[in-house]
């Protein structure tokens, strides 16, 4: 193991989550792809390599927990024919304006059984995670080349955003693609004041289930993510934090 896959392993560790040796050579795989093709492509405003670790890798790294634990919550949850449709062990992710595969590819790489789409408007990225999806072996990843909106209905359990939209964007934009008793999980850097008052003027249907802090190992900055959920579900939990203002970290 290199000294960058050791130092990767050890800042996701002390995130909480757990990386494979395998999974860490993938993710290296990734980011040196994402680094060469980007010199032409265009990919991600991120250029140096080890600022890719920490704003691409870990960042995305640290919504796993939140993900592996609503997935956890929609198959106890789910009724029978549900279960049957997406098992824990293929519950249905959507990545929606995913760039350059962030956090969908990362996902794909922890969770190799979980099917995950990546969706984006711009053909040169989605190309590159369709590559990826060969070059990683991973199966389970898709790239699609289109406007969220015009996508038929996904039956994504579990839909996430990272600096997408705001969130009554990103609930409009997505609403139809969600299975029974799934999540929207937007990634945002401070909490989203502004936004969340808009979010109960336009959709008040819509709620905020959860919220919580994203610490990523080596990055000064705030990040949240916020669990939403129809309003007809059940009642909601507050777990207002604050975090800083984020930029285009695609």
């Amino acid at each position: 193991m290199s000294v960058w896959e050791a130092n990767l392993q050890a800042d996701a560790a002390a995130m909480g989550v757990v990386v494979s040796d395998a999974a860490l050579q993938q993710m290296r795989q990734y980011l040196e792809q994402l680094h060469r093709w980007n010199r032409t492509y265009n990919l991600t405003a991120v250029r140096d390599f080890e600022e890719m670790r920490v704003q691409h890798l870990l960042d995305s790294l640290s919504i796993l927990p939140v993900l592996e634990r609503e997935a956890a919550r929609w198959a106890a949850s789910a009724t029978g024919s549900e279960q049957a449709a997406g098992a824990t062990g293929s519950i249905r992710i959507l990545d929606v304006g995913s760039g350059g595969g962030l956090p969908g590819v990362v996902i794909a790489i922890q969770k190799p059984d979980w099917q995950v789409t990546c969706v984006d408007a711009v053909a040169k990225k989605t190309a590159f995670i369709q590559q990826m999806a060969g070059v990683l072996r991973l199966p389970g990843l898709a790239a699609r080349h289109a406007r969220i909106e015009q996508l038929p209905p996904q039956g994504s359990h579990l839909i996430v955003s990272r600096a997408f939209a705001s969130l009554t964007d990103f609930v409009q934009l997505v609403k139809q693609h969600l299975a029974p008793g799934g999540r929207l999980l937007a990634m945002k850097g401070r909490y989203p004041d502004d936004e969340l008052a808009d979010l109960a003027r336009v959709a008040p249907d819509w709620r905020v289930e959860s919220s919580e802090t994203l610490e990523v190992a080596g990055l000064d900055a705030q990040r949240c993510v916020l669990v939403l959920a129809p309003a007809s579900t059940d009642s909601a939990v507050d777990n207002t934090v604050a975090s800083p203002d984020s930029s285009d970290r695609n």
